[in-house]
């Protein structure tokens, strides 16, 4: 028989047990859509990382305050001391020439009053070089300058959410809010940038000087945290431990397990968030793998359950000039058959499902033509397997036996 006539006769054999059929090939539907979603929603957290890392530009460093305490000794998080200043931060950028900007930045929560619209949002303080450090883009109005930071005058940039809650009928631009009770005049309103990966608001916070927040706000005299811009994406690594050696020498550190700061790239947390997405989809596809070896079981008994059935027309075909490799390729097609059409459904299944997981609970989702392609590959390779055994069962039946047997 050529490949034609036999996937002909597979096909048939298919369409007989229609419902029998379909059953079987549930568990690979299952399977399939279960690894196709998994994977779409893998690779959309991968390309949102990515995003922002492009957003934020792949020159930026970090520098926070905490941790405190050494070995034997309770220690604290980032953040948990409060030893970074702003003579740290000077004393970095004058002594790492491969830092191009920088920004001081401190950081609250306070109720935003506006009007009759009030708001519990995010307070940011930095300087005038904030928003290019930190990749935002001024859509409305202007920048606050340096002689804003120096005078701590009480001006600030609204994030979207911000500017939308407050001011939902009328332009943010010159007008007035409280903060604490404190007057804050608004220069203008940054472009919107949505969600990040963790599905928190980039949108829902207040810039200001960070002068005014320091001083006036929080009345505090030291820094949460620095970011610090690098000439090249290159030169990223190096002026990372430049900073953290002089971090370690201006506060007299000579274990870095004693480190009362933490020094990160934009690199390394992303890293850290596409290990920590990859950890999550592997188990989500490990789950959803169990979905496929059963489908995969399930066709195996099928196929042997259609080698009984069909012991007499095995043994009558075989009468006829059927050779061992026909009957073996007959049956290794039917399961392969079963496999394909339910892995076909399963693709579009799986697509269906990741559509409805982007728009009812918000979460990115990529489907690839790859993940595609690996799923149909997949569900080809697990008719392959479990279909060969009940095939070479079939086409090792003696045509007498098979032809007696009722």
């Amino acid at each position: 028989m050529g490949i034609r006539e036999t996937v002909r006769i597979a096909l048939r054999a298919i369409r007989r047990n229609k419902v029998r059929s379909a059953l079987t090939m549930l568990g690979v539907i299952i399977g399939v859509a279960s690894v196709i979603a998994m994977i779409a929603l893998g690779s959309g957290a991968r390309a949102v990382i990515d995003q922002q890392i492009a957003a934020q530009g792949t020159t930026l460093i970090y520098l926070s305050s905490g941790s405190h305490g050494g070995r034997g000794v309770v220690r604290g998080g980032s953040g948990s001391v409060t030893s970074l200043t702003l003579e740290d931060v000077q004393a970095i950028v004058s002594e790492v020439p491969t830092i191009t900007r920088w920004t001081p930045i401190v950081r609250g929560r306070a109720q935003v009053v506006a009007a009759n619209n009030n708001w519990n949002t995010s307070i940011e303080g930095g300087n005038e070089d904030y928003v290019e450090v930190r990749g935002w883009v001024i859509g409305e109005g202007a920048n606050f300058t340096a002689k804003d930071v120096l005078v701590a005058e009480k001006v600030c940039l609204l994030g979207a959410t911000v500017a939308r809650t407050l001011f939902p009928d009328q332009d943010a631009v010159a007008q007035v809010i409280r903060v604490r009770n404190m007057p804050f005049r608004v220069l203008g309103v940054l472009a919107q940038k949505g969600q990040n990966q963790w599905g928190q608001d980039q949108d829902d916070f207040i810039l200001a000087p960070w002068t005014t927040i320091q001083r006036k706000l929080l009345g505090i005299n030291y820094l949460h945290q620095a970011s610090f811009t690098a000439a090249s994406s290159d030169l990223v690594e190096p002026t990372a431990v430049a900073i953290t050696r002089l971090m370690r020498a201006r506060h007299r550190i000579q274990d870095p397990d004693d480190d009362d700061f933490t020094v990160r790239t934009v690199e390394e947390m992303a890293a850290t968030r596409v290990q920590m997405a990859s950890t999550m989809t592997g188990l989500l596809m490990s789950v959803a793998s169990v979905s496929l070896l059963v489908g995969g079981i399930g066709i195996m008994n099928i196929m042997l359950v259609s080698v009984t059935e069909r012991t007499r027309e095995i043994g009558l075909r075989m009468a006829v000039g059927a050779r061992t490799r026909d009957i073996l390729r007959q049956f290794l097609s039917e399961a392969v058959a079963l496999s394909l059409v339910g892995g076909l459904a399963g693709i579009l299944l799986g697509i269906v499902v990741s559509e409805i997981i982007a728009t009812s609970l918000g979460w990115p989702v990529l489907i690839t033509s790859t993940s595609v392609l690996v799923a149909f590959a997949f569900s080809a390779a697990v008719g392959v397997f479990f279909g060969w055994y009940p095939a070479r069962t079939a086409a090792n039946l003696d045509p007498i036996e098979a032809l007696r047997y009722e």
